[in-house]
């Protein structure tokens, strides 16, 4: 597998990574890690008082993406603004990753040539590298900050990870 170096990140991953208190693996896989401005705003001006709202602002390592106008052919897939910043910024960026849980953003991501890799594809991304040794207990932590994954999904990733 190709190093992936540049990366664009939507706010689920973001998110979900931070209340898991994972977010530290961002930094050691990826060299850039660029977060678009719909994105910033959802997370970190929503108003909420999580972990990902009071420390992302502090984490020099995330690159801050200006206000951008979305091209049209992302704007048809009608994805949330951060979704659409994230395809538009990881197309002009020649970004290595898209990181999207959102199927249809996944789906978009496909259709225009983006390679993509949700949260939990960071986690065996992580594992593969070495920086978690065991792939079982960082996927309960993704569970315990609230995202849902199927143990079909889980009992995938799981396997996927030894490859």
């Amino acid at each position: 597998m190709m190093p992936i170096k540049r990366v664009v990140i939507n706010a689920s991953p973001l998110i979900t990574l931070f209340t898991s208190q994972q977010d530290y693996l961002l930094p050691e896989l990826f060299d850039e890690i660029y977060v678009p401005d719909a994105v910033w705003n959802e997370v970190v001006d929503s108003g909420k008082e999580d972990r990902a709202a009071q420390q992302i602002p502090h984490n020099d390592w995330l690159i801050k993406l200006p206000p951008i106008t979305v091209d049209l052919n992302i704007q048809r897939w009608n994805l949330g603004a951060g979704e659409s910043e994230v395809m538009h910024h990881s197309l002009k960026l020649d970004a290595d990753r898209a990181i999207v849980d959102d199927l249809a953003a996944r789906r978009c991501c496909k259709s225009i040539g983006i390679r993509s890799l949700g949260t939990c594809g960071v986690l065996v991304v992580a594992k593969r590298r070495g920086l978690i040794s065991d792939l079982e207990p960082a996927i309960q932590n993704l569970r315990d900050a609230g995202l849902w994954l199927s143990d079909s999904l889980v009992a995938l990733l799981l396997e996927q990870a030894k490859k």
